[in-house]
């Protein structure tokens, strides 16, 4: 029996994972193939259905290291003494591409048609609230923001307004992104602030 090289197992994973996503990115997650994917990735189909049987798993693993870098990020914004200045700064240095938001909308656009993709969105929203919620929680017990806010809700409201926000590079390109920015730390700012 062939003994597995998890190294190389993972190389060529994200390989894949990265193939599909430069195809989701230019024909959208309908139009691209798993024939489409093997193609990008240099694999054959057999290969690469080793790795993933279907597109909703390869947008399963997509996710999936999604929410890990979302960790990461709210890991790192936990260790600064402000968690409000690190959240902000946390923001600005995480600014996706284009090339991701459109993926996103996208998928959120698959979601109303494919049960298994909402599902996968749902997992993930439902995710990134949770660290959302716990980030808000550490700041309430440090003084940092209003301890009337329940976090569960202050964090999907937070997400919503933040999801719509970057929603509007695709709506308006002409819009001023960084006075947007600012803007949307103010609301946030307001928002979170304790009472005086």
């Amino acid at each position: 029996m062939r003994k597995i090289d998890p190294a190389k197992h993972e190389e060529r994973r994200q390989q894949i994972l990265e193939a599909a996503g430069r195809c989701f990115t230019r024909d959208g997650f309908r139009g691209a193939s798993m024939a489409d994917i093997c193609a990008e990735a240099n694999m054959s189909s057999g290969h690469v259905y080793h790795y993933f049987a279907s597109k909703e798993a390869i947008i399963s693993a997509m996710i999936e290291g999604n929410l890990a870098r979302a960790m990461t990020r709210f890991e790192c914004m936990m260790r600064n003494p402000n968690l409000i200045d690190g959240f902000f700064a946390e923001i600005k240095r995480a600014r996706r591409r284009q090339a991701d938001q459109s993926l996103m909308q996208d998928m959120l656009a698959e979601a109303g048609r494919n049960p298994v993709i909402a599902d996968i969105l749902r997992a993930h929203t439902l995710g990134v609230r949770s660290m959302l919620a716990t980030f808000i929680r550490k700041a309430q017990e440090k003084g940092q923001v209003d301890p009337g806010l329940d976090a569960d809700t202050a964090a999907a409201v937070l997400l919503a307004v933040f999801d719509g926000a970057k929603a509007m590079t695709t709506r308006d390109p002409e819009l001023n992104d960084a006075q947007s920015r600012e803007y949307i730390k103010t609301l946030f700012t307001r928002f979170l602030r304790p009472p005086e």
